[in-house]
């Protein structure tokens, strides 16, 4: 009895996972082709943007990534970033004063 329990509790298990398996939909050769149809066009109109499967844009291609250059009116360091000893290249935050008790 000790060692037929176990025995139904693993195969329990395992009938519970075989019918929990998803099987793989039956694909079409019509269903391909419209599909890989579809692609083409897709990549012609946006030949510059390349987008993950996702719809992302991908970050890894250069025309992807995005540039910020900011205009700084102060003085520069010699790499051409703004040097922020300056009061002019410092961004203004807003203080916070803490009281302590």
């Amino acid at each position: 009895m000790r060692k037929l329990l176990p025995l139904l509790f693993l195969l329990s298990l395992l009938m519970a996972s075989i019918s929990q398996a998803q099987t793989a939909p039956a694909r079409t050769s019509s269903a391909t082709v419209t599909k890989s149809s579809a692609q083409k066009t897709t990549a012609k109109s946006t030949a510059t943007v390349k987008t993950k499967s996702d719809g992302t844009p991908d970050r890894r291609y250069k025309e992807n990534k995005m540039t910020t250059t900011s205009k700084t009116t102060g003085p520069k360091k010699a790499d051409g970033t703004a040097d922020m000893r300056y009061k002019a290249n410092k961004t203004t935050a807003t203080k916070t004063t803490v009281t302590h008790r």
